[in-house]
């Protein structure tokens, strides 16, 4: 039995490269420079299975090439809002993704961005590697302590929960939260949690804002000016979700105003680029999206995209299908 043409649109970690070489007849990205749309309508042409991940946009003019050959994406990644899921689903593509492998990594970089921009360590970094630190006082970067404070947590399903686990039991924070769906009272009881009646709520009470919920099109631009400037002055707003939940021109006029007092962002509306505002100003932290960012995450998502498509070709129910 021949095997399925796979197409693969980045590097891999080695170990899953390998893994497809075996199990695939496979075309790998070496260069790992990103498909464009036309490589990407090639690609849909040439190949049982296309394996994408955040940085390709799989658009209808993608999807809806003629003479196409894929019937399945096998996404490599949680988020799949660079595919368009209702075309994909009209065309009868089956469509997959890698979630509950990247929680933790995910929850660990949010507590890192929280932790950072609240007791502004990337202002200390770069004012030793300017060679400006003139020593200790009193007065020096004098940042905001976060034990004991209040987490507010748009979306609470597994990292918003894992983001929940680290603010609880290791800094003692307070957690209030807002989902669209019901959570059980066990999860709540166990974070000794609130759910707040709307997100404007959720705004209005947390010393920090955290968003992990997924981007659609209901999501897009959900924390606005209007959102803003409900948020406690002295509050931080923290992003480890996807940048075009936050309308970033009007964070940047927020943190101009000081109508909140810092964000930390590791996702941004138009990666890899973002507003030279969110590179200067000092009340900024960001990362240049590392939210699975681990070797042994990294590798989990990989594998788990390789087992998605082997279901999806024997037949078997796919362990993480989207659509």
């Amino acid at each position: 039995m021949s095997k399925p043409v796979a197409i693969v649109t980045r590097k891999w970690p080695e170990s899953c490269e390998e893994r497809l070489k075996e199990l695939f007849d496979v075309t790998l990205n070496a260069n790992d420079k990103p498909f464009t749309e036309e490589q990407l309508k090639t690609a849909m042409q040439n190949c049982d299975v296309l394996m994408p991940t955040v940085t390709d946009k799989i658009n209808a003019n993608v999807l809806s090439v003629e003479n196409r050959r894929v019937n399945m994406i096998g996404n490599f990644g949680v988020g799949f809002n660079h595919i368009d899921i209702e075309v994909a689903k009209k065309n009868g593509i089956t469509v997959s993704n890698t979630p509950a492998v990247l929680t933790d990594c995910t929850a660990d970089i949010g507590m890192s961005l929280l932790l950072m921009v609240a007791r502004r360590v990337g202002e200390g970094e770069r004012e030793l590697r300017a060679n400006k630190w003139t020593g200790w006082r009193p007065t020096h970067l004098l940042g905001t302590k976060v034990t004991g404070k209040t987490l507010g947590i748009i979306g609470f399903g597994r990292i918003g929960q894992a983001l929940a686990k680290r603010a609880k039991f290791g800094f003692d924070m307070k957690i209030v939260f807002w989902d669209p769906f019901d959570i059980s009272v066990d999860v709540v009881n166990k974070f000794e949690a609130t759910k707040l009646d709307t997100i404007e709520d959720v705004c209005k009470e947390g010393d920090f804002i955290s968003v992990n919920c997924p981007a659609t099109k209901e999501t897009f631009h959900l924390i606005d000016e209007k959102k803003l400037k409900l948020m406690k002055n002295t509050a931080f707003l923290i992003n480890t979700a996807r940048g075009d939940i936050i309308d970033e021109t009007a964070l940047v006029q927020a943190l101009k105003n000081k109508t909140i007092a810092g964000v930390g962002l590791d996702v941004f509306e138009t990666e890899p680029n973002l507003p030279e505002e969110l590179k200067t100003l000092e009340n900024v932290v960001s990362f240049p999206h590392l939210g699975s960012a681990s070797i042994e995450t990294r590798i989990a998502m990989g594998n788990t995209a390789i087992e998605n498509s082997l279901a999806f070709f024997e037949k078997r129910d796919l362990p993480n299908k989207v659509v």
